[in-house]
């Protein structure tokens, strides 16, 4: 009999303990709740500006607790395909931020955010088809990237809001040229890039050839104006130094004669092949036979 009270009691205890335990439940600063009692949302819990993080109390098994992510959450997008205005096509990367911001129609409208990312991917790739639709390949990836952006945002926003989902930002992280478009604008730019050095070069010769050319005029002007220059210095030199060869014979023929001879044999007698064949007493070795220059016959003075 005691025995079946203490254990009576023990299974009452232990049902109020597991009552007690599935009554509580804790919610920290990055979660909100949403309470719900039979499968319908009752109240929620640390949404928006409301403070509720800490310890909470529910009706065991009737109710049940569904906690959201309170934090900015990441939509990383597939790499899509899309045909800009100049019908060029292009490989858009992007991606989107966002925060969940009523709990209670997020929960009814898709529940958990593996279909909320499903659903929010649509509306991204779709707004971006029709915004970059619009634009041109170069707006697209250079001149108006961060407002094309902005418009993308806006519309992802205005169709999220109905899903309880605030976007908070939308970046495209890549948007090039399909891989065969690329080979083909590359081998284009290649083309242009190598006809471009050609006419750089082709430019260069021609002005190098000018340039030589015109130096090799400048030279061949310099030149002849040296050689005019040098020649008439040269004449100049000659008719001083006859001048003064004639003035110098004019005032002693003795010495002007002596002077010549000494020049002659210096210039005939140098050491080489050439050899002369010329009798003692000729006109060209009188020096050697008299120091005046005198032959035999010469009166002396």
């Amino acid at each position: 009999m005691i025995k079946g009270i203490l254990g009576l009691v023990g299974l009452v205890v232990a049902v109020l303990l597991i009552a007690a335990y599935t009554s509580v439940f804790f919610i920290t600063p990055t979660q909100q709740a949403l309470v719900l009692r039979l499968g319908e949302p009752i109240r929620t819990l640390n949404d928006g500006d409301k403070k509720d993080s800490g310890l909470h109390f529910k009706t065991p098994l009737i109710d049940t607790v569904v906690y959201l992510d309170k934090r900015i959450l990441d939509l990383d997008n597939a790499a899509q395909e899309v045909i800009a205005a100049d019908q060029k096509r292009l490989v858009v990367d992007a991606f989107a931020r966002y925060k969940i911001t009523d709990p209670l129609r997020f929960f009814q409208s898709v529940n958990n955010t593996d279909r909320a990312n499903s659903q929010l991917s649509n509306i991204l790739n779709s707004s971006m088809r029709r915004v970059l639709g619009e634009s041109s390949f170069i707006q697209v990836v250079r001149d108006e990237r961060a407002g094309l952006m902005a418009r993308i945002r806006e519309l992802v926003n205005r169709e999220a809001a109905s899903f309880g989902i605030s976007v908070v930002d939308v970046r495209i992280r890549r948007a090039d040229l399909p891989d065969a478009n690329s080979q083909a604008v590359f081998q284009r730019m290649q083309t242009e890039r190598q006809r471009e050095a050609a006419e750089i070069r082709a430019g260069g010769a021609q002005l190098a050839q000018t340039i030589r050319a015109r130096a090799d005029r400048d030279v061949t002007v310099l030149l002849a104006e040296a050689t005019s220059k040098s020649e008439q210095t040269r004449g100049e030199g000659d008719g001083k130094r006859n001048a003064i060869f004639a003035a110098a014979y004019g005032r002693d023929p003795d010495f002007f004669s002596f002077y010549r001879s000494m020049q002659a044999y210096e210039a005939g007698l140098k050491q080489g092949e050439t050899r002369m064949l010329l009798s003692p007493d000729s006109d060209f070795f009188r020096y050697f036979n008299d120091a005046a220059g005198r032959f035999d016959n010469t009166p002396r003075r």
